[in-house]
């Protein structure tokens, strides 16, 4: 399998992921630590894809959705941007609620929802 669609692969299999340099429990980067953080602060939990343990990953990702820079945030399946658009997200509310669905989505398509 190569890069590529191993990227797609996290992407379909994760309703919430980042990839991002580090992990979010030890970030090598400031923007993959906010980022990181953010999602953390939706209290839901997500995928993440050390980039840096991966370089054909690291090599590949941004020409994935055509975005140049590490950290991506991907939910349900589409790109939603990086550090600073999912902090404006969180800010102004709408993050939480976008990764919620996701997860809960995630769960009714694979019958453990109760």
């Amino acid at each position: 399998m190569d890069a590529l669609e191993r990227i797609d692969q996290f992407v379909k299999t994760n309703p919430v992921l980042i990839f991002m340099k580090g992990t979010p429990q030890f970030p090598s980067c400031g923007f993959s630590s906010r980022t990181a953080e953010a999602l953390k602060a939706c209290n839901v939990p997500f995928g993440y894809v050390n980039v840096l343990a991966d370089p054909e990953i690291f090599e590949n990702l941004p020409r994935y959705r055509d975005w140049p820079t590490f950290p991506q945030v991907y939910v349900d399946g589409e790109l939603i941007g990086g550090c600073d658009i999912t902090l404006e997200l969180l800010e102004r509310g709408e993050l939480q609620p976008m990764v919620e669905q996701a997860v809960q989505k995630k769960a009714e398509n694979s019958g453990t929802a109760s």
